[in-house]
Parts: C-alpha cells; structure tokens; sequence
C-alpha cells in the first residue's frame, strides 16, 4: 500500500489525471449502452477513449449484467448483445503511469430498479463520508450494510472494496460491503481506495461462474513454458505487468490460434491467475457503484468524481 510521510505532488497529479479519466469515460457510458448494443464494441469503445484520453486501461472494461456481479469482459469474437429491460454495471479502470482509478455505474435501462440502483449509490456516499484515516474497514463496511438493508436489499457479502498501489488494483486491504467484525485493518493517511457496494435482491453472495475471460501473471518467470507461449508471456509482462488483462488483447498481437495455445498452456502451468465471472447465487439482480479516494497528505479526494 501507498504509506509514507507525504506524497509527491508529481504522484498525486496522476492519481487526479487517472481518476478524471476515468470520470469522463464511465459517464460517457451511458450514451452507448442501450438494448441490442454489442457487449464487445461497448468495451472496445470505452478502452479505445481511455487511451486516446491518454491513460491506460488498468484492467479489461467489466460489462456484467442483471445476476452477473463483476468480471464479464468480452473476448474477440463475443457476439453477446444487450437485452431489453437490462440492469448493466460498468467497472473500468484508468492508470497513468501505475497510478490507478477505478470506477463503477450501474444503469437499469427500465427504469424500474431506480431503489437498487440508489440502494448502492447512497451506501457508497455514506461510505465516502465515514472514510478517514485510522478508521477501521468494518466500519465502513457496516455503514454500506445499514444503508444496502435501509432500502430493503442485501449487500453482496463476497465482493470487496479494496486498497490501491502502484500497479496494484487490490493492494491487500479490503472493505467489507457489511460489518465484518474481522475486518480489523486501518486506512491509513497517503492511501488510495476503491470503495464499492454491490446491493441485490437475491440472497447476498456471489459463486464463480463457468467463465473466465480475465486474467493476470502469478509467476514472474515460469517454467515449462514453449517458445511460443513463452514470447506472448514476455509481452504479457512487458505490456501489463501485474495488472489484469484479457485475451481479447493479445489477438491483434498474436493471431487468435497462437493466443488460444498460449493461454492453454499458461493456464495448465498455473503462470496466471484467473477471474471467473461472479454470480449472484439467487440470480437476483445486482447494482454496484464504485469511486477511488485518495488519503493524501491530510485530504481525502474523490478522485473519480
């Protein structure tokens, strides 16, 4: 974690730079997100602005839908379409040079889960104002619980908000999304969080679902890798070092047999971690809304706002 005397001024500037646009790209969001929108020219869209915007995307676009709570991102040749009446959630993220912003919306295109959508969206203010140096992370989660339980909804008690470091999106502290008494951690001042409450009308947990488009390097320098392989992982570490990435990347690169192969084989020898989507067990709908705070040098900035 971020923890020291002062942060640089050149250090926060980017944390600002990546967390404006990040704003920008996830409020243009709604624009393009509509019924019968293809779910791969939505995330290739909001990844393509993060670049010309001048950021990096810091992990694949998230486009997960209705029961989906997180981690669906399209590979290549996704021809999944976005049905009527949807409640879609968005959750990208931006670096500028390491320094990360992560944000989420969620947008119900009938309008007929406004008290959802709030549910999360409120429970994330309360959060945001509760955050301070030297709390404790239950504390914050308990605040989102209350919140999440006052509109009538369960907060989903698997998923987590998470501190942030250089190149690190979860950077070993995280926060509860209820009153998890063992969450006994401590934000500290010169921090970076992502704070991000999922309600849902379901039971409250997620499991792993069959999918896993989303990835990143557990072994910095594995064995029993071929030639081949061996050359797309270099690129892997030399592109995203340790943030998450996706297939859908690798393709212009490589060529989709030799990325097919190659993920194969980096899966098989354990060199990557894997991010399967996350369900909610009751397929209940599930809402999320997520802002970075940066804690530095006695000030608590929104940097996504």
């Amino acid at each position: 974690m971020v923890e020291m005397e002062e942060m640089p001024e050149e250090v926060i500037r980017k944390y600002l730079e990546a967390g404006r646009i990040a704003r920008e790209v996830r409020d243009y969001s709604e624009k393009i997100v509509k019924p019968g929108a293809s779910v791969l020219e939505v995330c290739s869209e909001l990844e393509r602005m993060i670049v010309e915007k001048g950021g990096s995307p810091a992990f694949p676009c998230n486009i997960s839908i209705n029961e989906v709570a997180a981690h669906y991102t399209p590979l290549h040749n996704d021809e999944t379409t976005i049905p009527p009446d949807a409640v879609v959630k968005i959750d990208l993220g931006v670096h500028i040079d390491g320094y990360i912003a992560d944000t989420a919306r969620t947008i119900d295109l009938s309008d007929k889960h406004v008290l959802l959508l709030e549910a999360s969206r409120e429970a994330l203010e309360k959060a945001i104002e509760t955050l301070k140096p030297g709390i404790r992370a239950f504390e914050l989660g308990l605040q989102i619980e209350r919140v999440i339980k006052r509109y009538g909804f369960k907060p989903v008690r698997n998923l987590t908000g998470h501190s942030i470091d250089r190149f690190r999106i979860h950077a070993g502290l995280s926060i509860p999304n209820y009153g998890d008494r063992f969450s006994v951690s401590k934000i500290s001042d010169n921090m970076a969080v992502a704070i991000e409450p999922f309600a849902t009308n379901g039971k409250g947990l997620t499991r792993e679902g069959k999918i896993a488009n989303i990835f990143s390097v557990a072994k910095e320098n594995p064995r029993k890798l071929d030639e081949e392989t061996r050359e797309v992982f270099n690129y892997i570490v030399e592109k995203y070092r340790t943030l998450p990435f996706t297939p859908r990347w690798l393709v212009p690169v490589f060529g989709e047999k030799r990325v097919e192969h190659a993920m194969r084989v980096m899966v098989k020898t354990k060199t990557l971690y894997v991010y399967p989507i996350l369900v909610e067990v009751g397929r209940g709908l599930v809402s999320q809304f997520e802002h970075t705070i940066l804690l530095a040098n006695g000030d608590k900035i929104v940097t996504t706002r």
